[in-house]
């Protein structure tokens, strides 16, 4: 049987550190998830899961920020 991996939770610092990083870049490469994950604290696999998530957070803000212009445009 394959064991899931448990939950890992971030301190304010690596939270604030990662949301640094996610906005200079949403894709970040093999080496900077390296780099990341040396400054943070956990392994590559974290970072790379956790800007998975936090592309799709991301993606769907998007979404609703356009949803809610749509819903009540501005006048001119």
């Amino acid at each position: 049987p394959v064991r899931k991996k448990s939950r890992t939770f971030y301190s304010a610092e690596q939270l604030e550190e990662l949301e640094k990083m996610f906005q200079e870049d949403h894709y970040p490469d093999n080496e900077k998830r390296r780099e990341i994950a040396a400054v943070v604290g956990v392994t590559p696999q974290r970072i790379m899961v956790w800007f998975q998530n936090r592309r799709a957070k991301w993606r769907k803000s998007e979404k609703l920020s356009v949803k809610g212009n749509k819903k009540y445009p501005t006048s001119s």
